[in-house]
């Protein structure tokens, strides 16, 4: 009997100690490859927030979203909700800092614990975490949270955490994540930036349709103080919020009233900045930003125009082609189209050679690809050999280029070769395939002053036979058609991270091309895509993430599915002068959070340097 005793007691030991053993000791931060993070335990705040910012006044901005938001929740697919309810009102588990490539900081969770072998994580929520009506937050609601996001939420919640295989509660602060594999490194990370629901809130209401306008209880910095029928939404500062105190908090959330305003177009935003009804326009118009804000204010600093977070990576923006019609089936077809934008002409005559050409996928990041594939680059891509474009093994991609004349009949040239190789031929003053259908296609627009680049276009096309239709429809059209892939054409960008995850199955991978939902609007199917993606979800360092970045960025470019555009030299933004900003600035965003009010009216840039001269308060830009 002792002996058996024994046995149980050797038997429990090993299995504590085998337990113990694969299991990392609580950090307040998590990075993707386990490599040190920025800031140390204990800092005090960000490098790029002022913690001696004051508190108090306003900022009215614009929204990101074109159009009227027909419900307040950002998390679901339908319509369009307020974006910035998502770290405002809901604070996550855990804060992603805005100057590293993907690291968080404890947020609602003040302690995350990842095993060593990756199959899990845990999470220790703050004890002072509360909702808005003064409820703790709990790991029941951490649950919760998840599971809502995952029956009614949005696909990319579902794609994101697609390889979680179970949550367990296991005390009132304290909820563990298991994980079906460990090859996807950023998983840990996406889940910790879980926003928190209140179940007890949530459950009797419709989290599925958005919640409607009502004001939803968060257990954020701010709350919503009013919703003006999609409109307008205005938040207030809440003085008591919990995490005000937090190094991820100390600085930012400076303003005592928030308010985002809707436009369905992007010209009427611009005049209505110009009139000074709100203060802070993000610019999507190259040529809106180059001459759209000129005049007085602007000569005299009262209104500012520069581009914000120039380290950013960029988004990539293009005209892509839905490459499931029958006429962008052939890659020599799109590739002649390609040919025949030219960016250079457009850019000297409209944007005052201010914008850089996009070539890259992964723009201004080490993502991009831009030398010839390294070894290990061709250990990846010859597997694939036969079903990607051959020149992705021995050239460099090049957006084509022109000598900005405007004259551009040697690529016209070139793009007529290219497209009588792929059966389209002159016929009268069209092209024609072999069954005598023309070459026609349309660009669904629901942006005001995107004609005036896309008419040199047509007009390039046309020289050649070719019919190209600009349809202008509203914004609530235009989102229905796009999510029922209903066009032949489309402007559109994909965001760039420096630390790729899931989220690029939602932009590229095959089950995403139809999913009305999902943002894959170049509609691709495509197995060798799909295959790099998987590469590079399941990478276990940063450069051999980088190498499956870089090979999958030359396949995408050389299949030519977009007419490359431009990025600006950062955030183009607009705003009037009242706002004081830190002395470093955040790498990755313009991080408005971090501004503060200086004056009620705006100043000219002779009256800021002096107001912030009186203050003890240098701002960075003054």
């Amino acid at each position: 009997m002792r002996l058996v005793f024994s046995a149980l007691i050797g038997s429990t030991l090993a299995l504590l100690m085998a337990s113990t053993a694969v299991i990392a000791a609580p950090q307040p931060s998590l990075t993707v490859y386990g490599e040190p993070a920025k800031y140390p335990a204990g800092f005090s705040h960000f490098a790029y927030a002022n913690p001696n910012a004051p508190k108090g006044g306003s900022l009215r901005r614009s929204a990101l979203e074109i159009g009227r938001y027909d419900h307040v929740m950002p998390y679901i697919d339908k319509g369009i909700g307020v974006s910035q309810i998502d770290g405002w009102v809901y604070s996550p588990l855990a804060q992603r800092s805005l100057d590293e490539p993907y690291t968080v900081y404890g947020l609602v969770a003040e302690k995350m614990e990842r095993s060593d072998d990756g199959l899990s994580l845990r999470f220790y929520l703050n004890p002072k975490a509360r909702f808005a009506d003064g409820q703790p937050i709990t790991a029941e609601d951490v649950r919760y949270s998840y599971d809502l996001l995952m029956t009614q939420g949005s696909l990319r919640y579902r794609t994101l955490f697609a390889d979680v295989k179970h949550v367990e509660v296991e005390g009132p602060r304290q909820v563990r994540f298991d994980f079906s594999s460990n090859e996807n490194r950023t998983l840990p990370l996406d889940v910790a930036t879980l926003p928190v629901f209140p179940e007890h809130w949530w459950k009797t209401r419709d989290f599925a349709n958005g919640g409607g306008y009502e004001a939803p209880l968060g257990s954020g910095p701010y709350q919503v103080s009013k919703v003006d029928s999609g409109n307008t939404i205005s938040f207030k500062r809440d003085p008591n919020w919990w995490g005000k105190d937090l190094p991820v908090s100390r600085g930012l959330y400076n303003f005592d009233h928030l308010s985002l305003e809707y436009f369905g177009d992007t010209e009427v935003a611009r005049q209505v900045l110009r009139g000074g009804a709100y203060d802070f326009n993000r610019e999507f118009s190259a040529t809106g930003y180059s001459i759209g804000y000129n005049g007085p204010a602007l000569d005299d600093g009262r209104l500012q125009r520069a581009h914000l977070a120039k380290d950013a990576p960029q988004p990539a923006q293009g005209y892509v082609f839905n490459v499931q019609k029958p006429m962008f089936k052939d890659r020599r077809v799109r590739q002649a189209l390609a040919m025949l934008w030219d960016f250079e002409w457009a850019n000297r005559q409209m944007m005052r050679n201010l914008y850089i050409r996009q070539q890259s996928y992964f723009s201004n990041s080490p993502l991009a690809a831009t030398q010839l594939p390294s070894a290990a680059e061709l250990a990846i891509l010859e597997p694939l050999r036969g079903q990607i474009p051959d020149e992705v093994f021995t050239q460099v991609f090049k957006a084509p280029t022109t000598d900005g004349t405007g004259m551009i009949r040697d690529k016209q040239l070139q793009a007529l070769a290219l497209l009588e190789q792929a059966g389209w031929k002159p016929d009268g003053d069209k092209l024609v395939n072999s069954e005598g259908e023309p070459l026609e296609f349309t660009f669904l627009n629901a942006q005001a002053g995107l004609e005036r680049l896309l008419l040199p276009y047509k007009r390039n096309l046309a020289q050649i036979g070719i019919t190209f239709n600009i349809r202008r429809i509203d914004s609530s059209q235009y989102v229905n058609r796009i999510m029922a892939r209903d066009y032949d054409m489309i402007v559109t960008g994909f965001p760039v991270t420096t630390s790729p995850g899931m989220e690029l199955y939602n932009y590229f991978g095959s089950a995403a091309a139809f999913d009305p939902g999902a943002n894959n609007y170049i509609v691709l199917k495509d197995p060798a895509v799909d295959s790099l993606i998987s590469g590079l979800v399941k990478a276990t360092t940063q450069a051999q993430m980088l190498t499956y970045a870089h090979a999958l960025d030359r396949v995408l470019q050389w299949n030519y599915l977009w007419i490359p555009n431009y990025y600006p030299p950062g955030t183009s933004a607009a705003w009037w002068n009242r706002f004081g900003r830190p002395a470093v600035e955040a790498s990755n965003d313009e991080a408005l959070e971090t501004w503060w009010q200086v004056s009620s009216t705006p100043l000219t840039n002779e009256q800021m340097k002096a107001e912030l001269i009186k203050r003890g308060q240098p701002g960075g830009a003054h």
